[in-house]
């Protein structure tokens, strides 16, 4: 039932019909602007709902590439807590700072978490990926990748070849659109 809701609030505030170019530079006729969802109150406890009902029990951390896994990662870690359930929150800066801590991740990583990589929308999965990346470098251990909404359908692929389990919430067909692969 949460996923449904999630579902009809993304169609409802975040899905675009029109001419878009993808960040692959690929032309579309539909775009999702999911932080329509992820950054709106109803919209944060719904994707928060649906994340907390499939990221395993043992992770200990959430959070992926800035700006597209913050809203989602930092409202689910709050709702967690509400729940008795410990879910520390990251972000994954695009370019190493240089000054302050430095790196890359900032928020709450530590080494030896379990960590789920989360993303508001992905076409291909690089964003997620490269967030994975970063997490092993700090001494974590990428578990989960989980967009909100998967539009592309290759994401699950390149996922399993990484070692990494994957689920989307929303897959673009439930949406009513074909993966983008499939266009």
């Amino acid at each position: 039932m949460a996923f449904d809701a999630l579902r009809d609030h993304l169609l409802t505030h975040a899905v675009r019909r029109g001419q878009f170019t993808l960040k692959s530079g690929k032309p579309t006729d539909w775009f999702i602007d999911a932080k329509q969802t992820t950054c709106r109150p109803d919209g944060m406890l719904l994707v928060a709902d649906a994340l907390l009902s499939i990221v395993p029990d043992d992770v200990t951390a959430l959070g992926g590439l800035t700006m597209g896994a913050d809203a989602a990662a930092y409202a689910t870690a709050a709702v967690a807590a509400t729940r008795g359930r410990p879910l520390k929150a990251f972000s994954v800066r695009k370019e190493v700072k240089d000054h302050g801590g430095g790196g890359r991740i900032a928020g709450a990583l530590d080494p030896g978490d379990r960590v789920a990589i989360t993303e508001d929308a992905a076409t291909r999965g690089v964003s997620m990926l490269e967030a994975a990346d970063v997490v092993r470098v700090a001494g974590a251990e990428p578990v989960l990748l989980v967009p909100v909404v998967d539009r592309g359908g290759t994401c699950a692929a390149m996922a399993a070849a990484a070692g990494i389990a994957y689920c989307a919430l929303v897959p673009a067909p439930d949406l009513g659109f074909p993966y983008e692969r499939d266009a």
